[in-house]
């Protein structure tokens, strides 16, 4: 039966007017706190998901995600942890006044931080921390009085810690590390007698001393101020902090001496100040600190020996005072520290023998003690370690057996004994041991052959013995580590041949055998080894010819074969090798043409050495596109024709064509103009420019010759003088203005101390075109790229229109001469792509000047804290960075002998090229 059309009608239109009645009041159906926290989302970039049971129909936000409240329906918690709310801070808290908890952290807030939170005065907890915030910390949030957490790291906050910090005098933890925060550290920070925990590290510009009110903060656990600029000395007071178990102020401008006082802090686990200015003795009052378990002290200035009461330390776990200058012995009592796992003492000047006693601390997991004047034998006792997994003790003085004992370490993973006086053989245990990946035995006097054992030893990526007495051949046994990558025999005295089963090292990267008296032939297999990248095989005996096969190995970079006895001519195959930087084939017998395919390898740009051999021919036309070749090397052989093909060549730094049959003209270029005569010598038939040719043999020539000579001299000496003669008014009339006025010290930024005139000396590594005088016009606060404790660096445009870095030493520094040398030292003898290339260097009397590949990309460090292009890291450019930074490190460390330590390895100094 229908219904009745009325009633339905009635129902329809009472439902209707329910949802208009229920519509106007749908947002009053929650509380007022709840209408505020719904203005809060609101006011985001969009309702996030993960709020999405923020419902306006609920009565209160109780059950809302995030919120808690209290027995009266009260808001008093808000915490949304890594929810993107991509907004500013609310302003709006007039309705939260219950509030006594508030965490947004990693939620991409921007902007400042509203000082309206000033007025949630229930607050305890404050975190606002792994956000985007800006702006400074407002000190209004200093009237929170019941504020006892305040997290606002990680962050962009700059200004000051605000003086009116000590108001806060429940606060227990203060939280700021990693933003751009400047200024001191107040002294008001004394005034928080409750205060547990301060982090403020990472704040680079955060400078000054630490105060010495510190001391009255008579709750503090944690004291960290790593990363930051501050400065001066430790104060004493810190002995007043009894229950401080943590300081952490490294890598930071600390000076003066750590204070004996900081023995009475009785609580303190760790100790970590390294990378700082300290200097004096390391006080024997640290043996009183019984539960001390981390003793950082690395790369201070630290002097004196090491206190033998830090054997009383029975918890300590890690100590690394490397890179100080301490003297005298190893203490005996090291060996009372059972739960020592590390002893980092590398980099000082200490001496005597390493103490038996060390067997006793059976947790040791690391030693490292290189690079010290140590003495003695290596103790037996260290086969007691059995968790050891690394011994360092390279460049000391070590003498004697390498101990058989050692093998008894069955974890060891890396052994680095190089640079000392060790006798004897290698002990055949040691390739027993499985985990072991690296063994080092570099430069020492050690003896009889390499134990056919080795092949036991699956785990070994890099081996290395050169400049010892070894003898014997190479075991074939070698050919079962399908680890290894890098194989260095150099400098022995090996005999037999290259075995065959070489070829099963199918991860080998790198392969010195240079020499040493092996003989036989190159073994065919060699070109299985797709992954060499460095061959040296020099100054050896071997024969036979060079296999077409070599041309296989496409990821060669260094190709040494001089000195040996190979004949037959060059493999046009080698050109295929398109990653070659550097040929040397000098010193055999080969003969024929040289390969056009040579020219073609794009790759080839340090060295191309084919001397003394029987090569004859012309210089393949293909030469002309070396143009990034440094060395060429031809001299001594059979060769004819003329020089024109190398006339292009820009790079060229060194050129030998001498004792060939060269005829025609040289090239008249800035280059050939001021090539040596030596370099062209016994080539009877070349011609210089204009129109008479002449025999330079070194033995002398014919009287033009001499007329010719004679005239040469009369010249240089007539400019000789000249030179002198300017040098000497310069020199007077410099005197007289210093004798004006007064010397006034410059800024390194200002342009006074820079010396223009004569004399300059300047040599260049590469080919560049470049004059003093550009270069020093380009020196000024515009250019600036860089600055670092011993100079600033600049980016210097010279007129050819290449853009070069030029590093700069402060003139007033009485190490910038020892800085500027070393530099020059350490950098012009090593080549690697992953290290700056040194193009050059320019001194005067007082400006010293080094000149570097620029890198247009800046630093590591710029991108990652700076906002210059963070976005442009992803994981896999990443991962390139960190292989490329480890290869580099990897060189320094382990390729240079001697070893180079780069000792300030950080993300400001790593430079990212295209």
């Amino acid at each position: 039966m229908p219904g009745n059309p009325w009633t339905l009608l009635s129902s329809l239109l009472l439902s209707f007017f329910f949802i208009l009645i229920r519509s106007p009041y749908a947002a009053f159906a929650v509380n007022q706190q709840g209408e505020a926290l719904l203005s809060w989302k609101a006011s985001f970039n969009g309702s996030p998901q993960a709020l999405s049971n923020w419902d306006a129909w609920d009565v209160t936000p109780c059950n809302w995600l995030g919120i808690v409240c209290n027995f009266n329906n009260q808001v008093v918690e808000l915490e949304l942890r890594y929810v993107d709310l991509f907004g500013q801070l609310p302003a709006n808290f007039t309705s939260l006044l219950t509030l006594n908890k508030l965490v947004l952290s990693g939620a991409n807030l921007t902007g400042p931080i509203p000082k309206e939170i000033s007025t949630l005065t229930q607050l305890t907890h404050l975190d606002l921390s792994e956000n985007v915030l800006s702006g400074e910390i407002p000190s209004e949030l200093c009237g929170l009085y019941r504020l006892q957490q305040l997290h606002l790291n990680s962050n962009q906050l700059k200004g000051s810690i605000p003086i009116e910090i000590g108001n806060l005098t429940s606060l227990k933890w203060l939280i700021l590390y990693d933003n751009q925060l400047s200024g001191g550290i107040p002294s008001t920070i004394g005034k928080l007698k409750n205060l547990e925990m301060i982090r403020a590290g990472g704040n680079k510009e955060l400078e000054g001393p630490l105060p010495p009110a510190i001391g009255n903060c008579t709750n503090l656990v944690m004291l960290g101020l790593a990363e930051t600029s501050i400065s001066g000395f430790l104060p004493p007071t810190l002995g007043l902090l009894k229950k401080l178990q943590t300081i952490a102020i490294y890598t930071a401008y600390l000076s003066g001496q750590i204070p004996p006082e900081i023995g009475d802090c009785t609580g303190l686990q760790n100790i970590y100040l390294y990378e700082n200015s300290l200097a004096g003795s390391i006080p024997s009052s640290l043996g009183n600190l019984r539960n001390l378990e981390n003793l950082l002290l690395w790369q201070n200035n630290l002097v004196g020996i090491i206190p033998p009461e830090l054997g009383n330390c029975n918890k300590l776990s890690v100590i690394d005072a490397s890179m100080n200058s301490l003297t005298g012995s190893i203490p005996q009592s090291v060996g009372n520290l059972s739960s020592l796992q590390e002893l980092q003492l590398s980099v000082n000047q200490i001496s005597g023998e390493i103490p038996s006693t060390l067997g006793n601390c059976r947790q040791m997991t690391h030693i490292e003690l290189d690079n010290n004047q140590i003495t003695g034998a290596i103790p037996g006792e260290l086969g007691n370690l059995t968790n050891l997994t690394i011994l360092f003790l390279w460049q000391n003085k070590l003498e004697g057996n390498i101990p058989d004992s050692i093998s008894n370490c069955y974890n060891l993973e890396a052994v680095d004994l190089s640079q000392n006086s060790l006798t004897g053989p290698i002990p055949t245990g040691i390739f027993q041991l499985k985990k072991l990946n690296k063994l080092l035995l570099l430069s020492n006097n050690l003896m009889g052959n390499i134990p056919p054992e080795i092949g036991n030893c699956s785990s070994l990526i890099r081996f290395r013995a050169s400049n010892n007495k070894i003898t014997g051949s190479i075991p074939i046994q070698l050919g079962s580590l399908q680890n290894l990558n890098f194989l260095d025999l150099g400098s022995n005295r090996l005999t037999g041949f290259i075995p065959q089963e070489i070829s099963g090292c199918r991860n080998l990267t790198f392969l010195d055998l240079h020499s040493n008296s092996i003989g036989g032939t190159l073994p065919l297999s060699l070109s299985k080894l797709i992954s060499l990248q460095f061959v040296d095989f020099s100054d050896n005996l071997i024969e036979g010819t060079l296999s077409s096969s070599l041309g296989s190995l496409s990821s060669l970079t260094k190709l040494v074969l001089g000195k040996n006895r190979f004949s037959g001519s060059i493999p046009t195959e080698l050109g295929s090798c398109s990653k070659l930087q550097l040929l040397d084939l000098s010193s055999n017998k080969l003969m024929g043409n040289i390969p056009a395919t040579l020219g073609k390898i794009p790759a080839l740009e340090i060295a191309l050495n084919m001397s003394w051999n029987q090569l004859t021919g012309e210089i393949p036309e293909e030469f002309t596109s070396l143009d990034k070749l440094a060395i060429l090397d031809i001299s001594h052989n059979q060769l004819v024709g003329d020089l024109q093909n190398l006339a292009g060549l820009q790079n060229l730094v060194l050129l030998n064509v001498s004792h060939n049959n060269f005829s025609g003209r040289v090239p008249d270029t800035p280059f050939f103009s001021k090539l040596p005569l030596n370099a062209l010598a016994g080539n009877p038939s070349i011609c210089f420019s204009g129109n008479q040719c002449f025999a330079y043999d070194g033995k002398g020539g014919g009287s033009s010759s001499k007329r010719r000579g004679a005239r040469v001299a009369m010249v240089v000496l007539l400019c000789t003088a000249c030179a002198l003669l300017m040098a000497a008014v310069y020199i007077i009339s410099s005197s007289k203005k210093r004798s004006r006025g007064p010397h006034h010290d410059c800024d390194i930024e200002g342009d006074a101390d820079l010396e223009m005139g004569p004399p300059w000396e300047l040599t260049l590594y590469q080919k560049l075109d470049l004059s003093i005088a550009d270069v020093t016009r380009s020196l000024n606060a515009g250019n600036i790229i860089g600055r670092g404790r011993s100079g600033v660096v600049y980016r210097v445009t010279v007129s050819s229109g290449l853009t070069i870095a030029v590093k700069r030493f402060r003139s007033s520094e009485k190490t910038s001469a020892s800085s500027f040398s070393s530099e020059i030292a350490t950098l012009a003898r090593i080549r690697h792509r992953n290290i700056l290339r040194l193009l050059g260097w320019g001194a005067s009397r007082k400006t010293k000047l080094l000149f570097y590949d620029y890198m247009p990309n800046g630093t590591l460090g710029a991108l990652l804290h700076e906002g210059c292009g963070r976005d442009m890291l992803d994981w896999d450019i990443r991962f390139k960075i960190a292989l490329g930074l480890a290869e580099g490190l990897a060189y320094l460390h382990h390729d240079c002998v001697p070893a180079i330590i780069h000792r300030d390895v950080k993300a400001h100094n790593i430079l990212l090229g295209d």
